[in-house]
């Protein structure tokens, strides 16, 4: 990640790379109108280019590291749909953004501890409505295998970081999510062997 000198704008390179095929995914998942309730927002480059593509769309970025937040705000400049991005931590009981029809979590499972993820579901669990949607992008494993060697060499770096990070299984992901009414919907291969991952929340019976 890198910085701009001239103002409070931050840049991850992984952006210029996913964010087309993200996009795709998003037009056919994501609701026409509503909220977006982005977390783990990073750079804020992601919401910068997605938000305009979805005019109709409420775009909400938050991020639990306090210093990303006003590179998240740079990067929003004026987007009407985009609004000031907010203090979250994913495992905190109660999170300031009470609904959303959808929320967006883009490479954070991997980079925090297993923790986080229980959290995002639980919270997701929350502010959805039946029918809203849940998208993850980032490595999985498939029936607990890397799907790419780059992904078992990714792995190790990451646990050499921190030994609480790591490149999750997809099943236990969808066993997390399941246990919140989130329904998993499907997998979608990305750009350097990563992957979209949709849920779906399950109305009460």
């Amino acid at each position: 990640m890198q910085g701009d000198s001239q103002n409070t704008r931050f840049y991850a390179a992984a952006v210029q790379r996913n964010r087309d095929p993200i996009l795709g995914v998003l037009k056919r998942v994501l609701p026409e109108t509503g909220i977006v309730l982005e977390i783990a927002g990073g750079t804020g480059e992601h919401a910068a280019y997605l938000a305009p593509h979805f005019p109709g769309l409420a775009w909400r970025p938050s991020e639990a590291d306090p210093a990303m937040l006003p590179s998240i705000a740079a990067w929003a400049g004026k987007t009407e749909n985009i609004a000031a991005p907010v203090l979250l931590d994913v495992r905190a009981d109660d999170w300031p953004v009470e609904r959303a029809d959808a929320v967006v979590c883009i490479n954070m499972i991997h980079i925090s501890p297993w923790e986080s993820c229980l959290g995002l579901m639980a919270g997701a669990g929350r502010v959805l409505p039946a029918g809203g949607v849940l998208y993850l992008y980032g490595p999985y494993k498939l029936g607990g295998q890397h799907t790419a060697p780059s992904n078992a060499a990714f792995d190790e770096s990451l646990r050499r970081r921190d030994p609480a990070w790591g490149v999750r299984d997809l099943e236990k992901v969808k066993d997390a999510a399941a246990g919140h009414g989130l329904m998993f919907r499907e997998h979608v291969a990305m750009p350097a062997n990563n992957f979209s991952v949709v849920f779906e929340k399950l109305g009460t019976v």
